[in-house]
């Protein structure tokens, strides 16, 4: 398949990610009266900027996928080659990073307790799926280059590239 076709797939699905999330965010707004949390007016500014923030990471992580992977970040839809460059380079994981950093914009953009539970939900839930699901297939389906990136480069804290 074409590379535009890959790209295509990949902003629908990724489009489709973010706006699931956002609506289900969205829904759970109505327990924060009774969470009993408020935050001052000025979060939203910061949430703004970790939107931005989250939403590019997401986007160039994406566009790896699907230029250099040749595939998309849908789990039913992955990449077929082995991408280490790029974000890669700095952290394993930095398409799930991006995901929490705008969640947490968005929540704080809505001044939402709820919406940053979810946020703290769903980073464990990432976290029980990275290490029991998708490292597991990601060793199954690239061996021992996937074990040697594995060595070198974090899960979830960034480094610099060695």
């Amino acid at each position: 398949m074409g590379s535009v076709a890959i790209v295509v797939r990949s902003i629908m699905y990724m489009a489709a990610f973010i706006f699931f999330f956002g609506w289900f965010a969205l829904a759970l707004r109505r327990f924060d009266t009774s969470l009993g949390v408020e935050f001052p007016a000025f979060v939203r500014a910061v949430g703004a900027t970790l939107m931005t923030v989250g939403l590019g990471i997401v986007l160039v992580c994406g566009g790896w996928f699907s230029l250099w992977g040749r595939g998309t970040p849908a789990i039913f839809d992955p990449p077929t080659e082995f991408v280490v460059e790029g974000p890669y380079r700095w952290v394993r994981n930095p398409m799930y990073i991006g995901a929490l950093v705008l969640l947490t914009g968005f929540g704080l953009w809505h001044r939402s307790a709820a919406i940053l539970l979810m946020m703290i939900v769903m980073a464990v839930a990432f976290h029980a799926f990275v290490v029991f699901l998708e490292e597991p297939g990601l060793v199954r389906r690239f061996g021992s280059r996937y074990e040697a990136y594995r060595a070198a480069v974090p899960r979830w804290i960034p480094r610099r590239p060695r």
